[in-house]
């Protein structure tokens, strides 16, 4: 067999079961990365009382955290093509759901930091594998909705495990533990990986055609049960690829364009983004309120998360997803700076809640838009660098709103990280391309867009 023609195989079936079954797996571990990823924020005030952590203690913590999300992209990557999309999952998520449970015996913050920074070399390298995954097995003018369905779900995990958080943080002097006991209950996600099914489009990227067109029978052969008859799928185009793509590959103008963009996209979202989620609990209980009112309000303002995935499936396959992030993320700069120019509590959380609103939104369009701007061939590698690169800027960035902290007051802290969000925006509107409804390919197309 010369060739499996997987794209088009996969783009005509309707969705089903199968779909939906894929969907809630990668949704379940989603939720457990949201739940994960925030962990040490809502912890955080509480140690500054118990051990004495200071502001630059949480920011060396959290740059180790990032510096690892970098490595765990660049891992994941390797790995998804190593050894295939849904083994990576699986390695992944174990990865950090082991982690995340010993970072509940840890005795002193070195001892949290380094569990922290391999559990978030364990996230990073799930939403990688995750995000690819999900890309290449639903159809594709489906499958930005899809993806954000998947965040939908997921980002319950952020506002759950904040309240969880909040009830639990102040019981007494060792109840924090069990936030990180929560985040390791991602582990679960083994009872539903038994039932996902390896990317065809991987092992056509690999030459195992046979392999493919097996599992493409199976699911064609089930849907067609479940749904009827299915229409004939269009004549393969692309011719395969059969060599696996090396790192150099990315200075290639047709792949190193798009990984330039995404790594802006992902920088001014992660510092944008993190920067905020990650100092909102401390720089709350630094300014006078109590730790239970911090995480309080964090907890409430989280709430807008789910909903703003959900707008997100609803615009993101009826409007082109370029102009939909660059929306949000403006949207976001302004809410952001006057979350952060009020001490009024119901403004911290309207504002809290709309900047979680829109940034969930822009994670579930930007988890969509990433994969668009590459074929198979430089898929993983491409969307796992310019998504670690931009965990990786913030390694610098709590350095600098510590610094910004200390040196100018709350207030510097937000006008920063709004003038992050804007300038993600103006660089993605005159740059990105656009990708609605776009095809994913096998073939090294001379337009990676067209991918």
């Amino acid at each position: 067999m010369l060739h499996s023609n997987a794209k088009n195989r996969l783009d005509r079936l309707p969705i089903s079961r199968f779909h939906k079954i894929t969907l809630v797996a990668v949704a379940f571990a989603y939720f457990f990365e949201f739940a994960d990823i925030n962990s040490f924020a809502v912890t955080a005030p509480r140690l500054i009382k118990l051990w004495g952590v200071t502001v630059n203690q949480v920011a060396y913590v959290t740059s180790l955290s990032f510096v690892c999300m970098f490595l765990g992209s660049v891992v994941a990557s390797w790995m998804a093509d190593r050894w295939g999309r849904r083994t990576a999952l699986n390695l992944t998520t174990v990865f950090f759901s082991v982690f995340s449970l010993a970072s509940a015996f840890s005795w002193d913050i070195v001892s949290l930091g380094v569990f922290r920074a391999l559990t978030s070399t364990g996230l990073s390298a799930m939403t990688v594998v995750a995000v690819i995954y999900v890309s290449e097995l639903f159809p594709s003018a489906l499958r930005g909705k899809f993806q954000a369905y998947a965040i939908v779900i997921g980002i319950c995990g952020t506002p759950v495990t904040n309240f969880v958080a909040s009830a639990l943080v102040p019981i007494n002097d060792w109840s924090w533990r069990f936030v990180y006991v929560w985040g390791a209950l991602g582990i679960v996600y083994l009872f539903f990986a038994r039932r996902l099914k390896e990317s065809p489009r991987w092992y056509e990227s690999r030459g195992e055609h046979a392999k493919a067109d097996a599992i493409l029978t199976e699911l064609e052969t089930q849907i067609a049960a479940e749904k009827g008859p299915l229409p004939l799928p269009a004549p393969p185009t692309d011719p395969p690829v059969l060599k696996k793509a090396p790192l150099r590959i990315l200075f290639q103008r047709k792949y190193l364009l798009p990984t330039l963009l995404l790594t802006v996209l992902w920088v001014t979202q992660t510092i944008g983004f993190f920067g905020y989620s990650s100092w909102a609990p401390t720089l709350l209980a630094k300014e006078g309120f109590s730790v239970e009112k911090s995480v309080f309000y964090v907890a409430l303002s989280t709430a807008g998360a789910p909903l703003g995935s959900y707008i997100a499936a609803l615009v993101t396959d009826r409007f082109e997803r370029k102009w939909c992030l660059v929306a949000f993320g403006a949207i976001i700069a302004v809410c952001g700076l006057l979350y952060g120019l009020t001490f009024n509590p119901v403004l911290i959380i309207v504002f809290g809640f709309l900047v979680n609103l829109f940034e969930r939104g822009y994670t579930a369009l930007g988890y969509a838009y990433s994969p668009e701007l590459f074929d198979t061939h430089g898929r993983s590698l491409g969307t796992g660098v310019s998504y670690g690169l931009g965990r990786l800027s913030n390694a610098v960035g709590p350095l600098v709103i510590a610094g910004l902290y200390n040196g100018s007051g709350y207030k510097s802290v937000f006008f920063f990280i709004a003038g992050t969000w804007l300038f993600g925006a103006v660089v993605l509107a005159v740059f990105g391309p656009r990708t609605k409804q776009t095809g994913l390919t096998l073939a090294r197309s001379k337009d990676p867009v067209s991918a």
